[in-house]
C-alpha cells in the first residue's frame, strides 16, 4: 500500500525522535561572528539544586558539582548539552561564555510560546529573558544562535555587555528534575552568522531553518473561518452553518477549500471549557453531522479544543493535585484518553482541522508574557512523574495529539513553539487579535505578523491569528490587515459578521481568499529594526505601505 509523503513522516515521527533525528539539519560552514562564541565550551558553568546554586569545576568537555556532571561536547557547528545527576534533583542548568557584545548592539527577544505585541530589536540588556533563539545586529552584520527545536529543556539566553548566558530549566513542574540513572539530552545549541550583504531579516530566517530540520508542513494553503472574534464562545449550529455558506460561496471555484472552524462554545462546558468532549452543548447537537453537514456546504470542517481541562470524574490520580479539573500529562493514562478524543473528533466525528488550545497556561499557571524566569505561577501544581523535565512531559503530550489527529491539521494555540515544532503543521504565533477593539489587532497582529515571519514554514505555518470583520473595526484598517495577511504567503482565517459582508467588504474578502488559498512568497517587513508594528512590506516584488492608526 502507498502512502503519500506527509503521511510517512507523520508516521516516522516516533521513530525519529528514537533515533535523535528528529532535529537533523543540512551540514553548514562553520559559523562565524559574535554567535558562534556559544559553540565552544563555556568558561562557567552553574547547577541549581533544589537548596543552591552551585559552580561547577570543569575537567576537559565535563562539568562537575556534587554528583552533578554536565557534559559540554563541542561539534563541528554545534554544541551538545547532557546532565547526569543520579541522587541530586536538578533545577536548572546555566552555562556563561566570555564574549563582548558588539558596539551598539540590537538583539531580537521572543516569548515561550506566541508573541504579545512586545517581539521587537533592543539595545543590549542583561535582565531580558529571549527563550529559544536570538539574532544579534550592530548595524553593519547579523548572527544569531538557539537550540534546536524539540529541547530536553526550557532554553532561554541572557546577553550582557560581556557574557552571554544560557539558561536551561530542566526542571518537572516546580520542582527539581529527579533522573536517577538517566542521561538527559538537554539541549543542542547552534549559530549562524550572516555576510553584509545578508539582512537582519534573512539571517533570522536562516536560523530558523537550522533550528528545526523537520518541520512538518501542510500540503496545501490552510484558510477559512473562525467565529471567535465574532461571537466570542457565543456560536450555534445555525450561526456555523450560515458562516460556512458565505465562505463557500465566496471561495466558489477554487479547488482548495477552505476551512470553516468551531471555536469554544460547542461543548457543554462554555467559551473557554475542556471536557467532557462528547457531549456538545444544545445549540449544537450532534457534532458528527454537524461536520457532514459543513462538508455538504462545501468547506472543510474544523474545532477548537481544551485537551488538560476537564469536569470528568476520573481517577484521582490522572490530575494535577490539588487541582481536580486540571489532567497530569506525564501520566500515561491521562495522554492515552487525550490521543482517543482527537481521534474520536477527526475519525469518528470528521474534523479536519484541530485547533488545541489552552495547554501553555494550564501547565504553567501564567500566560506567557507573565512567565520570566519563574515561568510558573506560584499555586500551578506539580507533575506526579518527577523523573521527566517539564519539556519532556509537554512533548510527549503534543505527540500523543499528533498521533490522535493523524492526517488532520493540527493547530497548536498557546503551545511552546519550540517544543511544537514539527508537532504542529500550524502555530498560533501571537495572543488574539479582536474584533473589538483595533488596537488590539494592531499591537498583536501586525508585530506577530513581522516578527514571527522568519519562523513560516521553518517550524510551521505561522498564523498570526485573525481577521475580523465586525463593525467595531474600522474597516480602512481592517481592510489592510486583510490585505496584509493575504498576500503574506502565511494562514488567513476571517471572522464575520454576516451582514457586514456586502458590497466593497465581499469583494475584498473573495479576493483575500483566493490570494490564500494558494502558495504565496513569504512577506517580509521591511521597516521591524525600527518599528514594533512594520508599515512597509515585500511582497514577492512588490512593495506595499500601510497605514496602521485609527
Amino acid at each position: 500500500m502507498k502512502i503519500s509523503r506527509r503521511e510517512f513522516t507523520i508516521q516516522a515521527l516516533g521513530a525519529g525522535a528514537a533515533l535523535g533525528l528528529g532535529n537533523g539539519i543540512r551540514a553548514l560552514a562553520a559559523p562565524s561572528g559574535f554567535g558562534a562564541q556559544v559553540l565552544r565550551i563555556p568558561d562557567t558553568v552553574f547547577v541549581e539544586f533544589e537548596d543552591a546554586t552551585e559552580r561547577a569545576a570543569r575537567s576537559g568537555t565535563s562539568w562537575g558539582v556534587k554528583d552533578a556532571v554536565v557534559e559540554t561536547l563541542p561539534g563541528s557547528s554545534s554544541l551538545r548539552i547532557r546532565l547526569q545527576a543520579p541522587s541530586s534533583a536538578v533545577r536548572r542548568v546555566r552555562l556563561v561564555w566570555n564574549a563582548v557584545s558588539p558596539a551598539g548592539a540590537r538583539i531580537l527577544n521572543d516569548h515561550w510560546e506566541r508573541g504579545y505585541g512586545d517581539l521587537s530589536w533592543q539595545p543590549v540588556d542583561e535582565k531580558r529573558i529571549l527563550p529559544w533563539y536570538t539574532v544579534v545586529f550592530d548595524g553593519k552584520q547579523a548572527s544569531g544562535f538557539g537550540v534546536r527545536t524539540q529541547p530536553a529543556a526550557l532554553c532561554s539566553w541572557r546577553i550582557a555587555p560581556k557574557e552571554i548566558h544560557l539558561v536551561c530549566d530542566v526542571r518537572s513542574g516546580q520542582n527539581g528534575v529527579r533522573l536517577g540513572q538517566r542521561t538527559l539530552d538537554v539541549a543542542t545549541v547552534v549559530a549562524l552568522g550572516g555576510s553584509r550583504r545578508d539582512s537582519p531579516f534573512l539571517v533570522t530566517k536562516r536560523l530558523c531553518q537550522l533550528l528545526c530540520g523537520s518541520p512538518l508542513l501542510p500540503d496545501h494553503s490552510v484558510y477559512g473561518s473562525n467565529d471567535w472574534y465574532f461571537n466570542y464562545g457565543k456560536n450555534s449550529r445555525e450561526q456555523t452553518l450560515r458562516d460556512a455558506a458565505i465562505i463557500a460561496e465566496l471561495t466558489v471555484g477554487i479547488a482548495n477549500r477552505p476551512y470553516s472552524v468551531i471555536d469554544g462554545g460547542w461543548q457543554e462546558t462554555g467559551g473557554a471549557g475542556g471536557g467532557p468532549w462528547d457531549r456538545p452543548a444544545a445549540k449544537f447537537g450532534d457534532m458528527a453531522d454537524l461536520a457532514r453537514k459543513l462538508r455538504d456546504i462545501g468547506v472543510r470542517p474544523g474545532i477548537w479544543l481544551r485537551l488538560l481541562e476537564t469536569k470528568e470524574s476520573l481517577p484521582a490520580t490522572w490530575f494535577r493535585a490539588p487541582s481536580t479539573t486540571l489532567l497530569d500529562p506525564s501520566v500515561p493514562e491521562v495522554l492515552d484518553l487525550l490521543k482517543r478524543v482527537v481521534h474520536r473528533t477527526v475519525n469518528e466525528w470528521g474534523y479536519d482541522l484541530i485547533k488545541h488550545d489552552y495547554s501553555s497556561a494550564d501547565i504553567f499557571g501564567r500566560w506567557g508574557f507573565q512567565m520570566g524566569e519563574a515561568m510558573y505561577g506560584s499555586k500551578a501544581p506539580s507533575f506526579q512523574d518527577r523523573s521527566r523535565t517539564t519539556a519532556e512531559i509537554v512533548l510527549d503530550f503534543y505527540r500523543a495529539v499528533r498521533a490522535g489527529a493523524r492526517q488532520a491539521v493540527i493547530i497548536g494555540c498557546n503551545t511552546l513553539s519550540h517544543l511544537a515544532a514539527g508537532l504542529v503543521e500550524l502555530q498560533r504565533t501571537g495572543d488574539d487579535t479582536s474584533g473589538r477593539e483595533w488596537a488590539r489587532t494592531r499591537k498583536m497582529g501586525v508585530n506577530t505578523l513581522a516578527f514571527r515571519m522568519p519562523q513560516h514554514k521553518a517550524f510551521y505555518d505561522a498564523d498570526s491569528d485573525c481577521v475580523p470583520i465586525t463593525d467595531k473595526a474600522p474597516w480602512r484598517l481592517t481592510r489592510q490587515w486583510l490585505d496584509a495577511v493575504s498576500r503574506s504567503g502565511t494562514p488567513l482565517f476571517v471572522s464575520l459578521q454576516a451582514d457586514l459582508v456586502t458590497g466593497e467588504a465581499r469583494e475584498a474578502l473573495r479576493t483575500a481568499l483566493r490570494h490564500a488559498s494558494q502558495p504565496q512568497p513569504a512577506g517580509e517587513p521591511l521597516d521591524w529594526l525600527d518599528t514594533l508594528t512594520p508599515r512597509r512590506w515585500r511582497f514577492g516584488k512588490e512593495t506595499v505601505v500601510y497605514d496602521w492608526e485609527a
